[in-house]
């Protein structure tokens, strides 16, 4: 990876990213990339030495750092497992994943809460993330194959890096502390044991697709955070939109369904992908540069 500091951050800063102590242990893949793109994977592996990144994208990792060395430090309470990273093989390749806190109790028979710790923004609680809950659902999979206890609780610890007082006292749905617990979906073990197998398959056969010499994988519509075309119903000299659908058609059912429809528009949204084309992914520019981007299928 080659490290700039376009904003010339202090010298401390550049030896975190150098010394990031980060390791998926002795494993084949881990939970993170499990639930993520195979085309990032692959392209992280393939471009490490090309990759940039900018040591002023870090610092939210390295708060992320630091809240998990403290409370990973912090007093040691009888049941409670911290740091714990756990490996179980799927379709021949070794699973990886570090559990942030495990509560194991025997009330009511053998079981464990999980909590995962996110350095995040309030508007990942308001919104929700199914990767929060896919990733905790990995977790739930991995303790239960090693261990008699029933996980009984999912949990993430959001930590809010923008949150504001002011809004808390006004708005009743937003986060109403800088630190907030999200309860996280328990999933079956079947539906569990079905998504690991699915998300395991597709990263090997994109892995075997490119020992091959064959084309990588493209990503899928989620992966790259794809918000589709959006079709805006408009008064003239309105800047306003009456109706923003998802269709033209519908856009244009509206307008006839419209008493007056004389002096109404309709204006194309332009869909985006966020993640490609926001900053959001590390493996952008490699992506482009090795003329591997992906093309409408």
């Amino acid at each position: 990876m080659k490290l700039t500091n376009r904003h010339n951050l202090p010298e401390p800063f550049l030896d975190f990213i150098r010394n990031d102590k980060y390791s998926r242990g002795d494993a084949d893949i881990s939970v993170t990339q499990l639930i993520d793109s195979p085309r990032v994977r692959l392209l992280n592996t393939i471009g490490k030495d090309e990759i940039e990144m900018d040591a002023v994208d870090r610092v939210w990792s390295l708060f992320g750092t630091a809240v998990h060395h403290i409370l990973e430090t912090s007093h040691q309470t009888d049941g409670v497992i911290k740091e714990e990273r756990l490996n179980m093989t799927i379709n021949g390749w070794v699973l990886s994943g570090a559990v942030d806190y495990q509560h194991h109790y025997v009330q009511g028979g053998a079981k464990v809460d999980v909590i995962d710790y996110k350095v995040t923004s309030a508007w990942s609680v308001i919104l929700g993330k199914e990767d929060w809950e896919r990733q905790l659902n990995c977790y739930a999979h991995l303790i239960e194959s090693q261990c008699p206890s029933r996980v009984n609780k999912l949990q993430i610890c959001a930590i809010l890096r923008d949150w504001q007082r002011k809004k808390a006292e006004t708005d009743p749905s937003y986060p109403q502390a800088p630190v907030t617990m999200v309860n996280v979906p328990i999933w079956s073990k079947e539906q569990r044991t079905e998504y690991l197998n699915e998300r395991m398959t597709l990263h090997q056969d994109a892995q075997q697709a490119w020992d091959e010499g064959q084309d990588l994988p493209p990503c899928s519509a989620d992966e790259m955070w794809e918000k589709p075309d959006t079709f805006a119903v408009k008064k003239a000299k309105q800047k306003r939109a009456l109706r923003v659908l998802n269709s033209y058609e519908k856009a244009k059912h509206y307008i006839s369904d419209q008493p007056n429809p004389s002096g109404l528009s309709i204006e194309t949204r332009q869909g985006a992908r966020t993640r490609c084309e926001g900053n959001y992914c590390n493996v952008s520019d490699i992506c482009q540069r090795m003329g591997v981007q992906n093309d409408e299928q």
